[in-house]
C-alpha cells in the first residue's frame, strides 16, 4: 500500500495557528473515516489507533447513530437549545438513567457542561470548593485535566502549564500517584500522612481528582487497592472524591466506568470525549444529589447540552451498552493487546507495557524512539501516538468495535515498525 505524504496546502502554514499538533505528525488531508479507517485525499488508508484521542470508542460513522442523526436533521430537529427541555435531552437522560446509572446504584444527577472535557473539571472543582467551603484541591503527578486555567492549575505537565503564559496556577496540591515514586514507596502512606499532619503544609482538602489511567500521563494505572484508598483517605478528611473518566470512562477500559468492579462510589465523575458516540462535542459532569447546590445559570454556557450529541449517545447507549457484548468484545481484545504490546516491549531492551484495557501502550524508554516508532507506523499506514511526561510511551487507542483482523493487521504494523528501528536480538548459539 502506498502511503506517499500529501504536501501540506499551503493554507495551514498561511492561516492556522502554530498551536496546530496532530497534523505535524501525519501530514496528509483526511477526506473519509468509516469504522477504524481513514482515508486521505489520495485514496491511502490508514488503520486509526488513536480514536480522535478515545473520543471514537465506537469508530468513525457508526451507521445507526449517523441515521439517527440523519434523520433528526432532516425532519428539522432542535439544532441549539441553551439548557431548555428537549425530547432528545429526556431520551438521553432516561437512557443514561436506565442502562448507566441504575444499574450501579448510582443516583447522580447529570449536568450539561460546556462541550469539552476541561469544562466538566472546572464545573467539578468549582462545586466542590462551594460544597466544601475550601479552596485546595488535590491531584496527582503526571495528571492531565484539561487546558482552562482551572483545570490546567490540576494538570502536571509542564509543556501544557507553560501554555498560561505565565499566570498564577494555583489553590492545588500535588501529590504522588501509585507507583510515581518507586516500587518500594508506600504513596498511600504518603499522602495520608501529609495530610493528617497539621505541619505538612497542605491545606485540607475540597477534594481529589484523579484519573485511574492516566492517559496524557503515559498509562498509569491504579489498582482497585489504591483508589480505594484515595477514596478512604478523601472520605475521612471531609474531601469529595472526584473522577476524571474523560479519557479512560465509556468502555475504554473494559466497563463503562474505569472505576467499576472498584467499591468505590464518587462524589462527581467528569464524561466527555466518547460520550457522544459519534465524536461530537458533549461533556457533562455526573453528581451525587446531596452535592448538587447549584442556584440556577451559576454553571453555565451558551453550548451546554448538545441535542445533536444527545442524539448520537443515546443511541450509543442503547447499541453498545443494553447487554454485554461489547464489553466481552474489549475483554477480548485487551487480551490480544496485553499478548501482543508484550512481544513489542521484548524487542526493545528496557521496555515494558502500561495501561488497563484498551488503554494499554509501551514505554519504550524515551521520546526520540517513540515518536519515530510512530512515524514509521504512519509511513506503514497505521495512526498512532505517544503519551507520557517524556512522550515516551507508543499509545494504542484502537476503537473498542474494530474488528479483530484489522486489529491485528495494526499491531502487526507496529511490530514491523519496531523491528525496523530496533533489530530483535539473536540468541547466541
Amino acid at each position: 500500500m502506498s502511503t506517499a505524504q500529501t504536501a501540506e496546502p499551503t493554507i495551514y502554514e498561511r492561516r492556522e495557528s502554530e498551536a496546530r499538533s496532530y497534523c505535524r505528525s501525519f501530514p496528509v488531508s483526511f477526506a473519509k473515516a468509516e469504522g477504524a479507517t481513514l482515508t486521505d485525499s489520495d485514496g491511502n488508508s490508514y488503520i486509526d489507533f488513536l480514536a480522535g484521542c478515545s473520543s471514537l470508542n465506537y469508530g468513525h460513522n457508526d451507521p445507526d447513530m449517523k441515521a439517527a442523526l440523519v434523520e433528526h436533521l432532516t425532519r428539522d430537529g432542535i439544532a441549539h437549545a441553551l439548557d431548555m427541555h428537549t425530547e432528545e435531552k429526556a431520551a438521553f437522560l432516561e437512557t443514561m438513567e436506565h442502562l448507566i446509572l441504575r444499574p450501579r446504584g448510582m443516583d447522580h444527577k447529570v449536568m450539561m457542561t460546556g462541550p469539552t472535557g476541561t469544562n466538566a473539571v472546572e464545573a467539578a472543582i468549582k462545586l466542590a470548593r462551594k460544597v466544601t467551603g475550601r479552596k485546595n484541591v488535590i491531584s496527582f503527578t503526571n495528571g492531565f485535566h484539561g487546558m482552562t486555567l482551572g483545570a490546567l492549575a490540576l494538570t502536571g505537565n509542564a509543556g501544557k502549564r507553560a501554555g498560561a503564559g505565565g499566570v498564577s496556577l494555583n489553590d492545588v496540591t500535588r501529590l504522588p500517584y501509585e507507583g510515581a515514586m518507586g516500587d518500594d514507596m508506600d504513596t498511600l502512606a504518603y499522602i495520608e500522612a501529609m495530610l493528617t499532619n497539621p505541619s505538612s503544609g497542605v491545606e485540607p482538602a475540597a477534594a481529589f481528582v484523579v484519573e485511574l489511567v492516566q492517559g496524557e500521563g503515559g498509562l498509569n494505572a491504579a489498582s482497585a487497592e489504591w483508589v480505594q484508598g484515595i477514596a478512604r483517605i478523601a472520605k475521612e478528611h471531609g474531601a469529595l472524591l472526584i473522577i476524571d473518566d474523560i479519557q479512560a470512562g465509556v468502555g475504554r477500559t473494559g466497563s463503562f466506568f474505569s472505576f467499576d468492579h472498584m467499591g468505590i462510589q464518587p462524589d462527581m465523575v467528569t464524561l466527555a470525549k466518547s460520550l457522544s458516540g459519534f465524536g461530537l462535542p458533549f461533556a457533562c459532569l455526573l453528581i451525587k444529589p446531596e452535592h448538587d447546590i447549584w442556584k440556577p445559570a451559576e454553571h453555565n454556557g451558551t453550548f451546554r447540552g448538545n441535542t445533536h450529541a444527545f442524539v448520537t449517545a443515546r443511541v450509543a447507549l442503547e447499541k453498545f451498552w443494553s447487554d454485554d457484548r461489547l464489553r466481552n468484545q474489549i475483554a477480548l481484545k485487551s487480551q490480544v493487546l496485553e499478548e501482543r504490546l508484550h512481544g513489542v516491549a521484548a524487542r526493545i531492551d528496557g521496555a515494558r507495557i502500561k495501561g488497563r484495557g484498551m488503554m494499554r501502550g509501551v514505554d519504550v524508554g524515551n521520546g526520540e524512539l517513540a515518536a519515530q516508532i510512530c512515524a514509521e507506523c504512519f509511513h506503514r499506514g497505521l495512526i498512532i501516538e505517544t503519551s507520557g511526561a517524556h512522550d515516551e510511551v507508543v499509545k494504542v487507542l484502537a476503537p473498542l468495535t474494530i474488528p479483530m483482523e484489522q486489529f491485528k493487521e495494526g499491531l502487526d504494523i507496529l511490530e514491523a515498525a519496531v523491528d525496523t528501528l530496533v533489530p530483535f536480538p539473536v540468541a547466541a548459539e
